[in-house]
């Protein structure tokens, strides 16, 4: 036992204390990766949920796309049956009314 009694040798404790700055840099490091995790993980959640600008673009030029798709389908369907219409076929001349005002509400549509 060593003089100050508490059976902790003088060598055990320069030993010690030349591995603290070696150890207290891992442990610090390890704080700062524990400390720092949550705030990566919702900067990556943030950059999953929000879209970015070409993303955005993408989809909205999906959109338009469609829309358009969508009103030359009506405008086709729409002429079908203006000429049925003009041949007499009152059903068509129903028809072709519905389509005209559809065609309207495509056209004002913004996607």
């Amino acid at each position: 036992m060593n003089p100050s009694g508490s059976g902790v040798s003088r060598s055990t404790l320069l030993v010690l204390a030349l591995a603290l700055p070696a150890l207290s840099g891992c442990v610090v490091s390890t704080v700062a990766d524990v400390a720092t995790a949550p705030v990566r993980a919702v900067g990556q959640g943030v950059d999953w949920a929000t879209t970015s600008q070409s993303e955005a673009d993408e989809k909205r030029g999906r959109a338009l796309r469609k829309n358009e798709e969508a009103i030359g389908k009506v405008q086709r369907r729409y002429e079908k049956n203006l000429r049925e219409c003009d041949k007499g076929r009152q059903s068509a001349c129903l028809d072709a009314r519905d389509d005209y005002a559809e065609l309207q509400q495509l056209r004002t549509r913004t996607p």
